[in-house]
């Protein structure tokens, strides 16, 4: 499967974005709402005007014409064919592209085995859950064997139960095709489950690329406003939970992946997710005395200092605090992510 490679494209949404995609590779764009994704996607499939180059495998494809580009891609709402059923709808490129009867039966057998939709082929998407359409897109992008996949916000539809069970799948199906994928969302979480590279676009540039831990200080700006801190594992406790150092601060922590004693991690938490309160709380886990430093009562923040760690804080209205105050803060456990 190619590389892909963008160098100084530039249209009435992107800024001279300068990006490469590896071979096989499997990439997040991630960027809120406007930020470019969509249109950066179109750009490569070759559906919108740009200025600057695109290259597959080193080669410009400037030129060609969408349908020739070898790319297949899933949009945002799909745009499955209401009045075809799910076996037609996988078949549509195939038989645009003039195949013969036999060899599209065959493809399309072929990739509804592989998405696992055998049992729908005669159904009509009307009549299909939310997940059930998104892996017919999906399966539908794949029959004409394109090199390249792109999928624009696949799961904005889809309840959030079923999200990481296609997440699975679509991991599942990159290792075993190795396609050049391109996955766009302004979910940090998906982009975090898919383990992949993440590029952040924002207002059409790109401003961040590499794995979540290199760019989660760009996304905390643009997207996700996050507390950050570095932290070592100081021990490993039961049931998913560890034990972080954070500038002499002991912290409870989950995490889902293997860790070591003496590992560094970050640990992110969002400023809403921080309880404030003048008397101490009930529990004592992950609480600790603060002083605050800035407080700002038009936006309700607060900017406080635990053993000279620093940490956003939105408060309620009904909690009044200045400047010098002495505070009880509370970290949830269940809030707290890890970052490796």
């Amino acid at each position: 499967m190619p590389s892909i490679e963008l160098r100084n494209v530039r249209n009435f949404v992107l800024k001279n974005i300068n990006l490469r995609v590896s071979n096989g590779e499997l990439l997040c764009v991630l960027g809120p709402n406007g930020a470019g994704k969509t249109t950066l996607l179109k750009v490569i499939a070759g559906l919108v005007k740009y200025e600057g180059s695109v290259l597959f495998d080193d080669v410009p494809v400037d030129h060609i014409p969408p349908e020739r580009r070898g790319v297949g891609y899933v949009p945002q709402n799909l745009a499955l064919f209401p009045h075809m059923t799910v076996e037609e709808n996988v078949a549509y490129g195939l038989r645009a592209r003039g195949l013969p009867k036999d060899a599209i039966e065959e493809r399309t057998n072929e990739v509804l085995e592989l998405l696992e939709l055998n049992h729908l082929r005669r159904r009509y998407p009307r009549t299909l859950s939310g997940g059930e359409r998104q892996r017919v897109a999906i399966a539908r992008a794949l029959a004409i064997k394109p090199k390249i996949l792109l999928l624009d916000e696949p799961f904005s539809s889809i309840q959030s139960s079923m999200k990481y069970q296609l997440i699975s799948e679509i991991k599942k199906l990159h290792s075993k095709l190795r396609i050049t994928m391109l996955f766009v969302t302004h979910d940090i979480s998906e982009a975090e489950e898919l383990g992949s590279k993440i590029a952040v676009l924002n207002n059409g540039s790109l401003i961040g690329i590499g794995r979540l831990r290199d760019v989660i200080n760009v996304i905390s700006k643009v997207l996700h406003e996050l507390n950050v801190f570095r932290c070592v594992v100081g021990s490993l406790g039961h049931e998913g939970l560890v034990k972080v150092k954070c500038r002499g601060l002991l912290l409870m922590a989950p995490t889902e992946g293997p860790l070591k004693v003496g590992d560094e991690v970050l640990v992110v938490i969002p400023p809403n997710k921080v309880v404030l309160s003048k008397e101490p709380p009930y529990t004592k886990v992950n609480t600790f005395k603060a002083l605050v430093i800035k407080s700002c009562t038009e936006h309700n923040e607060v900017l406080v200092s635990l053993n000279g760690l620093e940490l956003k804080v939105y408060t309620p209205e009904s909690l009044s605090l200045r400047s010098g105050d002495l505070v009880y803060v509370k970290l949830p456990i269940r809030y707290l992510r890890i970052v490796v």
